[in-house]
């Protein structure tokens, strides 16, 4: 028996679906995720949803009572007889770490297995230096929040680190970055692997996006994309079951190097030329506007700004932007027809217009069939959600077969 598992932000629901007989480790792990989901969810429900003997769930779950990952919380009562006990995951029975390794930021932050924040830091980067450098200071952070929040006593058990960057998910890599000089091939994973003793996870920015936007929605809103629009521009595809679509090496989703209807001849960072991230993205339009004006490259341009004040240019800039993004987007419903698009990073936080051109051209361009359910909209978690991706992905792998199986071995 296999127990397929559906999220739901707001009122989660377990659909049981006999597939294949699952191992103990395997079945452990998905009462494990549907804890998490249900918090104080009793034996006799898990019974109910899963199809198995009450007994049989005693028998998965008392080990993992044993071990301190879930613990018994006793509802209050007035009448005759027992009470009732659910079962919780124990937030002290593990923390995870997230690093969001930004172009303009880098985004320190401590959970439990609740995903409750417990502290959380930020640092500006610097991709001049080494990445071992740059990720010295990441590990020295963390070292320095886990003192000054009394945390030392509960164990580390994933790191997540989201990139900017094509990713190896497999073998936690960064692969060919664009705007991240010195990365390209370098061991992120294993590297802080050694330094920290332990699992690290390395994932694009975009994906973790995706994913805790997903985590947030109910679980209607899936399949799901999510489109970034900053220094660069990405997407992240959640799949109709909740996961993240990486393709076969990763790099699903890199639509900033798709080539623009109006790219014409300009020179992307990747070595192309037309690609939409080249005409499109915040420096891109910071560069027309330079350009525009005669400025020089040294002089600053805060975009946000001059949209704010109404500048006519900048707006004008990126209502075009906008638009050709929005020709991709269009694509991209025709290709995966997803249930809802979710617009993030820089560029969507600064003004409507994103939100306006991706809608205008995706309804003027994919069929009926594809867009009458389809919502598009901005991001509800904003500049949260790649942190809540990682915590959703550090905890996933906690209770993960390979996760339970270390925690086993060494509580």
């Amino acid at each position: 028996m296999q127990i397929t598992h559906i999220l739901d932000a707001e009122a989660a629901t377990v659909a049981p679906a006999v597939t294949f007989k699952l191992g103990k480790l395997e079945v452990q792990s998905e009462l494990a995720k549907l804890i998490s989901v249900q918090p104080g969810i009793g034996r006799a429900d898990i019974a109910r949803l899963t199809g198995m003997a009450r007994s049989t769930v005693s028998d998965h779950v008392q080990p993992l009572l044993d071990l301190g990952l879930f613990s018994e919380l006793r509802a209050r009562y007035a009448g005759r007889g027992r009470p009732s006990v659910g079962l919780t995951l124990n937030a002290r029975a593990g923390i995870v770490l997230v690093a969001d390794i930004g172009i303009t930021h880098v985004r320190l932050v401590i959970a439990d297995l609740t995903r409750n924040k417990l502290a959380e830091d930020a640092f500006t980067p610097d991709f001049k230096v080494a990445p071992e450098v740059l990720l010295d200071k990441v590990v020295s952070h963390f070292d320095t929040l886990m003192r000054e929040n009394l945390l030392q006593s509960i164990r580390v058990r994933t790191l997540v680190v989201g990139v900017a960057s094509p990713v190896d998910f497999e073998n936690g890599v960064s692969v060919r970055p664009p705007i991240m000089p010195g990365w390209d091939g370098f061991p992120i994973a294993a590297w802080l692997r050694k330094k920290m003793g332990i699992t690290v996870l390395v994932d694009n920015d975009v994906n973790l996006m995706a994913l805790g936007e997903a985590r947030s929605r109910l679980a209607s809103a899936s399949p799901l994309l999510f489109v970034k629009v900053a220094s660069g521009i990405g997407c992240g595809i959640i799949t109709k079951d909740g996961a993240l679509h990486r393709g076969a090496d990763g790099d699903a989703g890199d639509i900033g190097h798709i080539r623009a209807e109006n790219g014409g001849n300009v020179t992307c960072a990747c070595g192309n030329v037309g690609c939409i991230e080249a005409i499109a993205s915040v420096p891109s339009i910071v560069g027309q506007i330079r350009q525009a004006r005669g400025l020089e490259p040294s002089e600053e341009i805060e975009l946000s700004a001059l949209v704010a004040a109404g500048d006519t240019l900048a707006i004008r800039l990126v209502r075009e932007a906008a638009a050709q993004i929005g020709e991709v987007v269009a694509t991209l419903v025709n290709m995966f027809n997803p249930s809802c698009i979710v617009l993030g990073g820089k560029l969507a936080h600064m003004s409507d217009d994103l939100l306006s051109g991706v809608r205008a051209a995706v309804y003027r361009r994919a069929p009926p069939l594809a867009t009458r359910r389809l919502t598009i909209e901005n991001s509800r978690v904003g500049r949260e959600a790649g942190v809540l991706g990682g915590i959703a992905l550090g905890v996933d792998n906690v209770l993960s077969t390979q996760g339970l199986q270390k925690i086993q071995s060494r509580p």
